[in-house]
């Protein structure tokens, strides 16, 4: 009994009993637990905010980190003059704070991306190092050489680390960039949308006036297809775990 008082009593002093003491550590335990990574990977500053800016929203509001992952600085090599890289990637930081994520770059070039083995490589490293439990990339089926370079160097470390984070592919532009996309899972951004809209016209030096009507466009046809006013469509590979979009 002096055991167990002497116990309560430095419970007591520290401001909790015992057994709320353990539910704490508990609740704290369980919550770190659910905690994902989650990468969304884009071909230029601005892709991934265009594509998934309400979803992203959506997870880093639950508590979960959110990690930007542009495959280029918005740069072009053989451009003369004034490199447009410093611009491009303060207003992809700007977006992220919009969003609560974190923006990272894959070091290649806009305009001139590359898959070769080197580069899958490369990437591969730079998710392995992330480990995430979620990942994004853009639909293969893409106008712009940017878009499916990246969705490729995705696809193969997928496949390097096990097929074992969820893989999801979203659109950008429908019709404009991406074809052929057809949504088998969608995420209600209704309340979200306003911050995506935000986080896009970060991007001030890329005309988001008129990008940003097109996704409208499509995150409203989206809506209109799940039942709610504002929505974000995605493919999810049939061998990846079917777990972590914010569907709750």
């Amino acid at each position: 009994m002096l055991r167990k008082a002497g116990l309560m009593s430095t419970s007591v002093a520290a401001g909790l009993p015992l057994g709320l003491a353990a539910a704490q550590n508990q609740t704290d335990s369980a919550r770190d637990a659910l905690k994902l990574k989650v990468i969304v990977t884009g071909g230029h500053p601005g892709d991934p905010e265009y594509g998934c800016g309400g979803t992203v929203a959506r997870y880093t509001d639950l508590g979960h980190e959110v990690v930007l992952l542009y495959l280029n600085r918005g740069d072009w090599p053989d451009q003369t003059g004034q490199d447009p890289s410093a611009v491009r990637v303060a207003e992809a930081t700007k977006a992220c704070e919009i969003l609560k994520a974190r923006p990272e770059f894959a070091g290649q070039h806009d305009g001139k991306a590359i898959v070769d083995q080197a580069h899958y490589d490369a990437f591969h490293r730079l998710l392995e190092a992330e480990q995430p439990q979620v990942v994004f990339a853009h639909w293969p089926i893409d106008n712009h050489a940017d878009h499916r370079a990246i969705s490729m160097l995705v696809y193969e470390a997928w496949l390097r680390m096990g097929r074992k984070f969820a893989l999801y592919y979203y659109e950008v532009s429908n019709g404009e960039d991406t074809l052929q996309f057809a949504p088998t899972y969608y995420v209600d951004i209704s309340h979200t949308e306003p911050r995506k809209k935000l986080a896009c016209y970060a991007h001030a030096s890329q005309a988001p006036d008129r990008f940003y009507n097109l996704q409208e466009m499509v995150t409203r046809m989206r809506g209109i297809e799940s039942g709610h006013k504002h929505a974000e469509g995605y493919i999810r590979h049939v061998q990846s775990p079917d777990f972590g979009l914010p569907l709750a």
